[in-house]
């Protein structure tokens, strides 16, 4: 099963908030996830921004590729991706 570690949005209306998680890349966007590896609140100043670590590299050691925009938010923390973004998408 090909898994994508991406972003789930949540929140109302023009109020964002994203959980960051691993999910079978045939999913919706906010469907069935296999596990939450962090969180992203662009609207908080400063921008709230929380990674699980230990689980990401554990999912990036079985094979889960990080989405483009999930790639910029682990480089920009400083956890550095060891794959690429997943195919088709650009970094």
């Amino acid at each position: 099963m090909p898994t994508t570690i991406r972003l789930a949005r949540f929140g109302g209306k023009k109020n964002p908030f994203y959980r960051i998680v691993v999910a079978d890349s045939r999913a919706p966007r906010n469907g069935r996830c296999l596990d939450q590896v962090g969180i992203y609140d662009p609207t908080k100043k400063p921008v709230r921004l929380e990674f699980r670590a230990e689980k990401i590299s554990q999912w990036l050691k079985t094979g889960a590729r990080p989405s483009a925009t999930v790639a910029q938010l682990l480089k920009k923390s400083g956890l550095a991706t060891t794959t690429a973004p997943a195919p088709g998408e650009t970094s």
